[in-house]
Parts: C-alpha cells; sequence; structure tokens
C-alpha cells in the first residue's frame, strides 16, 4: 500500500516522503480499516516537527482522523493508532473507539466531525458550561477547530463573536454564522470586542491560538467569565497572571479532549451521539475548504502548518471522488 511517512523531524513538505510499504498489522483489540478519508489537524503539523506531546516512533505515518472502512464495509469514524496515521491506504484503529459515520455526511465531511467537534462539544459544554444567551467569543474562527467551535456555539443559542485574520477568512467566519466578524490584521481587538458587547466582554472566549490572542481574552472576558484554553496554534504558550484572573473574577479552563477518551469514554460516544443527531439536521456541517488525492498530502499539512487555510482540508484516499 501507499503511505507518507516521516523519517527525520522538520517541516511537513520536506520530511514527509510517500512510499510503498507493507499494510500494517493489527494489534490485540485493533482493526484495520481502509481509508476513505483522512482530515489534516495541526497536531499531524506537530508531530512532524517533534514538538507535539506525542511523539510516535520513527518512521511514521501522520493523519490522527478518518472516516474508514471496516473488513464487512462499515463506515466509521476513527483516531488511528500511531505510528499507523491515516495518510495512507489502510490503518490500524482500537475497536472499542470506533465510531459510526453520519449518514448525512460524506467522507471527508464525517472525518472533520470528530476531533475538532468533540473538542468544541467538550470545551464549551463540559468544560465552559456556556448558556443560551452568552456571549462567546471564538479566537481562529474560519480555522478547523475554531469553526467547529462557532456552528456549536450557535447551535446552543450563544452570540457569537469570531476574530480571524484576512478578509477571506472574515467571509468564511461570516458563512459560518458568526454575529460579529473581527479582523485582527486591520481591526483592534480588544475595541472591537467591547464596542460589540456594550463593554462587557464575552463569557466565554474559545483559544486555541494562545500568544497575542490569549493576552486579548484576558482584557475582554467579562464578569465570570471562562476562557478554554485549547491549544497554540501562534507556537507562543501564555504565562497567564493568576493575579489578574482573581481581580476580574474569571476562569482559566485547560482542555485536553484525548483524555476522557480513558478517563470518560462514555462521555465521547454520548457527544459523538449529540453531534450526529445536530449533523442530521443540519445545525453542524464540517467546513471542507480543500479535499485533496493522497499524492497532495504533505502540501496541504504544510500548508495547515502555515495557517493559509480555511476550515479544514481532507486527504482522499479511495472511495470518495
Amino acid at each position: 500500500m501507499q503511505a507518507w511517512q516521516v523519517h527525520e523531524n522538520g517541516e511537513p513538505s520536506e520530511v514527509m516522503r510517500l512510499a510503498d510499504v507493507e499494510r500494517p498489522t493489527p494489534g490485540d483489540g485493533q482493526v484495520l480499516l481502509k481509508v476513505r478519508a483522512a482530515n489534516i489537524n495541526f497536531p499531524d503539523v506537530l508531530m512532524c516537527r517533534g514538538h507535539y506531546q506525542v511523539r510516535p516512533p520513527l518512521p511514521f505515518t501522520p493523519g490522527v482522523e478518518i472516516c474508514g472502512e471496516t473488513e464487512d464495509g462499515r463506515r466509521v469514524i476513527a483516531n488511528p493508532a500511531l505510528p499507523h496515521g491515516g495518510f495512507a491506504e489502510y490503518a490500524v484503529a482500537d475497536a472499542a473507539a470506533l465510531l459510526p459515520a453520519p449518514d448525512s455526511l460524506d467522507d471527508a465531511e464525517a472525518a472533520a466531525l470528530h476531533i475538532g467537534y468533540q473538542t468544541g462539544w467538550f470545551g464549551l459544554h463540559r468544560r465552559a458550561r456556556l448558556e443560551a444567551g452568552e456571549t462567546l467569543l471564538v479566537h481562529a474562527a474560519a480555522g478547523g477547530v475554531g469553526s467547529a467551535a462557532v456552528q456549536l456555539g450557535k447551535a446552543a443559542g450563544a452570540t457569537v463573536i469570531g476574530v480571524v485574520g484576512g478578509p477571506e477568512k472574515a467571509a468564511a467566519a461570516r458563512d459560518l454564522g458568526c454575529d460579529v466578524v473581527i479582523d485582527r490584521r486591520a481591526e483592534d481587538v480588544v475595541g472591537a470586542v467591547k464596542e460589540a458587547t456594550g463593554g462587557r466582554g464575552a463569557d466565554v472566549i474559545y483559544d486555541p491560538v494562545g500568544g497575542d490572542a490569549y493576552t486579548q481574552s484576558t482584557k475582554v472576558v467579562a464578569f465570570e467569565g471562562r476562557i478554554v484554553v485549547v491549544g497554540f496554534a501562534s507556537g507562543t504558550i501564555p504565562s497567564p497572571g493568576l493575579n489578574h484572573a482573581l481581580v476580574k473574577n474569571y476562569a482559566i479552563l485547560g482542555l485536553h479532549w484525548g483524555l476522557y477518551n480513558t478517563k470518560n469514554p462514555k462521555l465521547v460516544q454520548h457527544c459523538h451521539e449529540q453531534l450526529t443527531e445536530m449533523a442530521a439536521r443540519g445545525a453542524v456541517k464540517p467546513l471542507i475548504s480543500e479535499r485533496v488525492p493522497l499524492g497532495e498530502a504533505a502540501a496541504a499539512v504544510q500548508r495547515v502548518g502555515d495557517g493559509v487555510t480555511t476550515g479544514r482540508v481532507a486527504v482522499l484516499t479511495g472511495g470518495e471522488a
């Protein structure tokens, strides 16, 4: 089979190589899946660079999120068991963690209705307890993680403010349903949020960026607001001033979605049922900006790493034109 492999750490376009390799052999409790579509996530970029908290042994195949097909023909969503990731014709995954792919979504959309949406659901509902009528601020609102949070926030009845970088991403954020869109390259984010909220600020802030975005969040979080720390796409991990959280009376909430797979897997299943129902009625639909063939995966992963993509980029390996 064909699979992309990383033999040394570095930029994805430089270290990912397409090769003919043997199909992976499932271990105890694992199944072999034919990959139909693999969704590109920022952790794929970080793993190529050697900067992710999970460091699979070299050589490894990146790709942490797929829509695959079982030997008996079922469409499923899975997180491949590294080092045999999803940017390949076949991958292996834990049988107990397979989720049914929603009939309402195609392969690329189904692959994307997992990590980003699960993270959004857990972040907004489990951690921040977002309520209808509250204001939600989403950083990188047109990106893969942010776009999911925007849709979930709207579905929950929140007023959603999206922060983006550039006019194309601003247009995408509006299409996603943001009530207010702020282009950080052209506007003062802090001033624009305060103006949009009448000086009150945002009740919940969803931050997959870190760096300057986190600093902005602390300046616009409302009384009893909650900042959900999801990741650090900026490359800069903030050092929060806890005295500031005390004085302004807000909460800083960390979210590592992957822990729920081992700490509370039933809740992951419950979340998937909620997401499937929302997808069926059109309340959420992954924004797939690009569908690329397997041979173009390395260049696509690099684009995600460079921050120039909107929504999700999917690698198609079969079963869908």
